[in-house]
């Protein structure tokens, strides 16, 4: 029996245990004899060292990593199982761990009282539950973690009435400095007993929160499918098996729960099932996780069949920042509505539920009078809030049900902090894990027994649980909907509910709201930020002939802009409203007018041309281009000051546009080339080039009028010439006897009846025409005006 007792998990002999004890007394008889000797002072010296060592968290640490079950009844042997570790320089030896059993704690102010000295030796209080459920040690190394398992029968715990009994765990043994006896380690935890269906169960609703950061970029490929672009593959690591949103997802499916989900995570989710690409650095590289999102979209489609979806505006956006410093800045409250709008339409179409788009949920449950207005901007009538938050002061004396009217049609419906904060924290060791468990299962029974009212009590935990808080309130949930004091309810149900009429309605005030939020809050800058994006794609937008292409991402972002998971990420939120504007920037600037340099116009009037460039994908339209002569009174455009032209460019081409110019006097005048939108607002930098003119000048009119004298006496020369011929004739004929009229007569005639006779034709004598005689008159040149050609750019 000896050496069995030296084993981990063995129950040792009674009397080996009298023994032990009754040596440590022997051991410690002198010591306490000299106390007695001690004058009063020095005795009350020792007992304050005592107690500060006593109130040490002790030389070993005890942590118990499970208690099974979690709820016992009647006839189940209750089994508790951790570690213990010596955290001394010295080894510990006859070490034993056992359990104690205390009286039921009556209030839950008494259950937070236990649990915030779970570890504290200075109040050990209960009985042993007997020697026989025990677990020894005969050797504890220093750093070395042992495990122990400790299997009672639960009639053997003589528990009494239903109630909350804390339980602790305990580790006593020697030291080769001190060697007697003593308690060097004790871990608290709780025993919920309630055996038989209680009277009136509570109505527990638990919130299912499937909230994400933000993932998605507003950038989309040029494709004809506009491929996505994340920030990163966060995302797929969160859904892939074992990751936070996979584990909320597969143990959620199992619990009758209200699920409260983000659509843009369901949107983001949505896109990774298809080709999608990763922002590396300055470039993309694709996706590869297509299965692992369809996958995890698919489970969640069947796991939400059948239970309540409440769906939060699109990528959660932080009400109370909203209310404290987005209200001033023009167009914020429209981004809610934007976001409240397009969520219901997001789930449906993923999946394939009606969502409830009615509630409204500020971080962790505060509210003030503005909170509650922003809140109910966007058509939510039901402010989810919490109890820490809406205080009770009606002296009520339990916990009153959830729903609250507030006034102007508001319901608010209120939480109850402490079980929503009962899985905050580190939980990743089981120790953790297993009493938060505990004390959730405690608190929940304790609010039972307050009353034989039945109440609806509303759970809402924080908004991203970790994978290991999120195994712990399952494990908590289920024990709780296996249980005999509660029953599961809908978030809708709570809402609806009659409520308590001596439950407290004041929403507290704006100087209530818990500093260390606020400190965390988006800033009013921020908001800035995102209205000059919304004014930017405003803009921008008016001039695309397909605007849902670049409307709907960047809508998106915007929305992302505001979200609520940026708290205490100033850095990144920063980070990604900058790199939203520098996106739509280059999108923008994609539409541009072409530089020109320097131009000369020699003379009074030229035109001028100005390319638009369009590399968008899609075609532009809805635009106007002006030319503006700074200088009017030296260079007109089109006889005024500026002239404007429609512009309308297909997708990867460029157009250009002619401007007539004149000319009044020579210098050098300032052109301006600007693109606007319809309305009249600027699109895009403008384009400024300077235009020389230079007038005719005297030389260039000396020789034209050189050129005119030259032709007007070459005419004079030929017109002498013919008069000579003509006399010369008409001698001539007039000394054969005939009549020079009459002559003159006949040549005329031949020639009019021969219009076409080339120059061999011969006269009325029938002689040849002599070189000197004149020639036939050529055709007149056309009076009318001449044809409409291109006129050349000078």
């Amino acid at each position: 029996m000896a050496e069995a007792a030296d084993f981990p998990g063995t129950t040792p002999s009674p009397a080996r245990r009298w023994l032990r004890r009754t040596g440590a007394l022997l051991a410690g008889a002198p010591l306490l004899a000299g106390l007695l000797q001690l004058p009063a002072s020095a005795a009350s010296a020792a007992g304050q060292t005592s107690a500060k060592a006593a109130s040490d968290t002790g030389t070993v640490a005890v942590a118990v990593d499970s208690l099974t079950p979690s709820v016992p009844t009647e006839g189940d042997t209750l089994t508790v199982s951790g570690t213990v570790t010596n955290k001394g320089k010295q080894a510990v030896t006859d070490a034993y761990v056992d359990l104690r059993l205390g009286s039921a704690l009556t209030t839950r102010s008494a259950i937070d009282s236990t649990a915030k000295r779970p570890d504290d030796l200075s109040s050990v209080t209960g009985s042993e539950v007997g020697d026989k459920y025990v677990a020894e040690f005969a050797k504890l190394a220093p750093g070395v973690a042992q495990q122990f398992s400790i299997s009672v029968p639960v009639d053997e715990l003589d528990l009494g009435a239903d109630g909350v009994y804390p339980l602790s765990v305990s580790l006593s043994g020697e030291t080769s400095a001190k060697p007697w006896e003593r308690m060097l380690g004790i871990q608290r935890t709780f025993l919920p007993w309630q055996p038989d269906q209680a009277d009136s169960r509570t109505r527990t609703t638990m919130l299912w929160p499937l909230v994400s950061n933000v993932h998605m970029t507003a950038e989309t490929g040029s494709d004809e499918q506009q491929t996505p672009v994340f920030l990163n593959e966060d995302l797929a690591a969160e859904i892939s098996p074992g990751g936070r949103l996979d584990q909320l997802l597969s143990l959620g499916r199992a619990l009758d729960v209200t699920w409260v989900i983000d659509p843009d995570l369901l949107a983001s989710v949505s896109a990774m099932t298809e080709q999608y690409d990763v922002l590396a650095g300055d470039t993309t590289t694709p996706g590869k996780h297509q299965a692992v999102a369809s996958q995890w979209l698919a489970e969640l489609q069947e796991a939400v069949q059948g239970k309540q979806v409440v769906a939060l505006p699109y990528a959660d956006p932080d009400l109370a920042s909203l209310a404290h410093s987005g209200t001033s800045v023009t167009g914020s409250l429209s981004q809610l509505k934007a976001a409240t709008d397009v969520a219901a339409s997001t789930v449906e179409t993923v999946l394939h539920v009606t969502p409830s788009t009615d509630f409204a949920w500020p971080v962790e449950g505060a509210v003030d009078p503005s909170i509650v207005k922003v809140a109910t901007s966007a058509g939510a009538d039901k402010v989810i809030a919490r109890s820490d938050s809406l205080t009770e002061n009606g002296g009520l004396s339990y916990t009153p049900s959830a729903a609250r009217p507030i006034g102007g049609g508001t319901t608010a419906v209120v939480a109850d902090a402490r079980l929503s904060q009962a899985f905050q924290g580190d939980l990743t060791t089981a120790s953790a894990s297993a009493l938060a468990v505990q004390e959730f299962l405690a608190q929940s029974l304790a609010l039972n027994l307050q009353s034989d009212k039945q109440r609806s009590i509303v759970v809402a935990p924080q908004r991203m649980p970790t994978a290991a808080q999120a195994q712990a309130m399952a494990e908590a949930v289920t024990a709780l909907q296996g249980g005999t004091w509660s029953q599961a309810q809908q978030l809708t149900a709570a809402a609806t509910a009659k409520p308590d009429p001596g439950a407290t309605t004041k929403v507290p005030p704006r100087s209530a709201y818990p500093t260390s939020l606020a400190k965390r809050e988006l800033s009013r800058s921020a908001f800035v930020d995102i209205a000059t994006t919304q004014d930017r794609l405003d803009n921008f937008k008016v001039i695309l002939t397909n605007e849902s292409r670049v409307v709907t991402p960047f809508g998106r972002a915007v929305n992302r802009e505001m979200a609520t998971s940026w708290r205490g990420r100033t850095t990144a939120a920063s980070s990604f409203r900058q790199g939203l504007q520098a996106y739509l920037a280059t999108l923008a600037g994609q539409v541009k007018l072409i530089e020109k340099s320097e131009l000369k116009l020699s003379g009074r009037s030229a035109t001028i041309p100005v390319t638009v460039q369009n590399n968008l994908v899609q075609g532009v339209d809805h635009l106007v281009l002006r030319l503006t002569s700074t200088n009017p009174t030296r260079l007109e455009i089109d006889g005024k000051a500026y002239d404007e032209r429609p512009i309308a460019v297909s997708g990867g081409h460029s157009t250009t546009v002619k401007f007539t110019t004149s000319a009044n006097a020579n210098g050098q005048a300032a052109v301006v080339a600007q693109l606007y939108t319809e309305d009249g607002r600027a699109y895009g930098a403008p384009v400024t080039f300077d235009v020389k003119v230079t007038e005719i000048t005297a030389t260039v009119m000396l020789v034209i009028g050189g050129g005119v004298l030259l032709l007007v006496l070459a005419g004079f020369r030929m017109y002498t010439q013919r008069k000579r011929a003509a006399a010369r004739g008409a001698e001539d004929h007039g000394a054969d006897g005939t009549d020079p009229a009459a002559d003159d007569v006949e040549t005329a005639q031949d020639s009019e009846s021969r219009p076409g006779e080339e120059s061999g034709a011969r006269t009325a004598t029938g002689g040849p025409v002599q070189p000197s005689d004149g020639t036939p008159d050529t055709a007149a040149e056309s009076t009318g005006p001449s044809g409409t050609g291109e006129r050349v750019d000078r």
